[in-house]
């Protein structure tokens, strides 16, 4: 039986790694992207050790179509098919202020997330299409909950989830389902923040009524392989995985 593929822009460290890691162990071919060579060699040369699975490894701006185009072709002519498709790949100016915003900061978060999101989603549709296959996309409780110092990055969340709805409306039919992950992982940069702020961080945590951050593979990667396949009927969903932190309507 032909191994599935899976992408996951960002997938070579924090929450990318751990959705990498997720769908590997269900056997899934992978392509990984991001700006940073030598960190996807390191997370393609430790998926293929662990999982006896074959990593692409694909270097680039997430932000421009030509960039998107050059990745799905590569996979294509590597695999013959796209059955998943992750974008979680996001660069912002996180902390600095609405009224502090300069154009470029605006600019970083809306290329990187949302145009990065649909750029990918343009042209894997026709091969997605060929599968039925997923989409699963990234959003965050700085655009549900309006945080501060987060408006860039907040934007490029709330459309990647508005952009994600219409997909669903209009894939749908093509067998393809389309759903958002607003995750609260623990990552290698979260695990610096605790170190460097413990205080701040036990404040952080206890307003999480689990009293975690989640696992960026048991937690995020589970959910994202489990709407790949047993749970293809949802689609056009939110879902928050932050330990009742983001309670809503």
């Amino acid at each position: 039986m032909e191994q599935k593929v899976a992408i996951v822009t960002g997938g070579g460290k924090g929450i990318g790694f751990g959705l990498a890691k997720a769908f590997a162990n269900k056997k899934y071919n992978l392509v990984i992207t991001g700006r940073t060579e030598k960190t996807l060699l390191d997370a393609k040369a430790k998926l293929e050790k662990e999982y006896g699975i074959k990593v692409l490894a694909i270097t680039g701006d997430g932000g421009s179509e030509e960039n998107a185009k050059n990745v799905v072709q590569k996979v294509i002519d590597e695999f013959g098919r796209i059955d998943v498709l992750v974008n979680n790949a996001q660069a912002s100016k996180s902390g600095v202020m609405l009224v502090d915003h300069s154009e470029e900061d605006f600019d970083l978060a809306i290329y990187s997330g949302l145009y990065g999101t649909f750029f990918m989603m343009k042209h894997a549709y026709p091969y997605l299409k060929e599968k039925k296959g997923s989409v699963i996309n990234f959003a965050s409780g700085a655009g549900l909950a309006g945080r501060l110092g987060q408006a860039s990055y907040a934007a490029a969340k709330e459309g990647v989830r508005g952009m994600s709805r219409v997909a669903a409306s209009e894939w749908g039919p093509d067998g393809i389902n389309v759903n958002v992950i607003c995750p609260l992982a623990m990552t290698e940069s979260l695990e610096k923040w605790r170190e460097e702020y413990p205080e701040l961080y036990e404040k952080t945590i206890s307003a999480v009524p689990m009293g975690r951050f989640a696992d960026p593979e048991k937690d995020i990667g589970a959910l994202a392989v489990f709407l790949s396949n047993e749970g293809k009927y949802i689609t056009g969903e939110t879902i928050s995985v932050q330990g009742g932190s983001g309670l809503r309507p």
